[in-house]
């Protein structure tokens, strides 16, 4: 029997896994380091809380995740042009004894079993709206693409100066990014306005990560984003994870797999609600398997940003569905 790391990189590769790769399994996401705990958001129903980049954020009761406040009071950035005014970059230079216990986490994971491996949340698109709100945001591509752009490599550079400590002292050899590039059924820019202004800066720090160790890059984005496929390929995206039923995933595959992996097409919102049952997770965990495939190139999976869910037991109940439908479609 394959290791969780070694069915994954059979999925992935085009390989024989024996079995589907059930959820988020492979990837130890345990592992923190001193940035991320000092810029830990509330917690579930928790008050609003600033971050280090100076963003209030909550999570309210009943919805999926933290999201920034973003009344009047609370956006920082109230003037692209004068950015710099605004934004205050948090450092990530930590002594190596703040390092200390983060480095013995690392060194605790089976790496033959799991990927050790490094979250980075939110991505660069992300930052730049939890900075501004998203209507401020989007219109500023169009008002003032100089301004954008300018804080845009602020934002990259602050990556690349992450991404080298993270690989300095973690040696992760998976990383997970957050950023959401779309709703359900449209990307928030044009394929071409995403190219110009986000594929170039993504490229340098995938490319930093693959250059220093990491073996896999998983990209989370829960949304429709099936026309910037291309350009995660080229900046080096092994596996989108997020991935919703609004997306074709049988066309993705079929023109795409050997190139990207899909993980996703369990829509959390079929699952992950009040009043959820086994019944209804195993119809949609049966309905996305045997859909989108017997492995290659696909990983079920709820389109959740992590092993978590909003209603507990959602994320037990969908692996334990996973798992059945491993020993039914891959006989031994």
């Amino acid at each position: 029997m394959l290791t969780k790391r070694e069915n994954l990189l059979e999925t992935i590769r085009g390989g024989h896994p024996d079995r589907f790769v059930n959820q988020y399994e492979a990837f130890n996401l345990t592992v923190r380091n001193p940035y991320a705990v000092a810029n830990s958001g509330p917690g579930y129903g928790e008050p609003p809380k600033k971050n280090l980049w100076g963003v209030t954020r909550a999570w309210p009761v009943g919805t999926p995740g933290v999201f920034p406040v973003h009344d009047q009071e609370h956006i920082v950035v109230k003037d692209i042009t004068e950015w710099q005014k605004y934004v205050k970059v948090p450092h990530v230079q930590y002594s190596a004894e703040e390092w200390e216990p983060f480095i013995k986490q690392a060194e605790e994971v089976d790496r033959k079993e799991e990927f050790v491996t490094h979250l980075c949340a939110p991505g660069i698109f992300e930052q730049l709206h939890n900075l501004q709100e998203i209507q401020n945001c989007l219109i500023n591509f169009y008002e003032e693409p100089e301004a954008t752009q300018e804080l845009i490599d602020c934002l990259v550079e602050w990556e690349l100066e992450y991404a080298e400590v993270a690989c300095r002292y973690l040696k992760p050899d998976a990383i997970l990014h957050h950023d959401d590039w779309g709703s359900q059924i449209s990307t928030f820019l044009s394929p071409d306005m995403f190219e110009e202004f986000l594929l170039p800066g993504y490229k340098k720090v995938y490319g930093y990560y693959k250059s220093h160790g990491v073996e896999v890059i998983v990209h989370h984005s829960d949304s429709y984003a099936e026309t910037l496929v291309p350009f995660m390929i080229e900046m080096g995206i092994d596996i989108w994870q997020g991935v919703m039923t609004t997306n074709n995933i049988p066309a993705i595959l079929e023109k795409y797999g050997g190139q990207i992996s899909l993980m996703g097409g369990i829509d959390s919102a079929k699952v992950d609600y009040e009043g959820w049952t086994q019944e209804a997770v195993a119809a949609q965990v049966r309905k996305s398997c045997e859909a989108y495939g017997k492995g290659l190139y696909y990983i079920p999976c709820c389109t959740q940003g992590g092993p978590t869910s909003v209603y507990p037991g959602v994320h037990a109940a969908v692996s334990r569905e996973i798992e059945k439908m491993s020993k039914e479609m891959f006989p031994r």
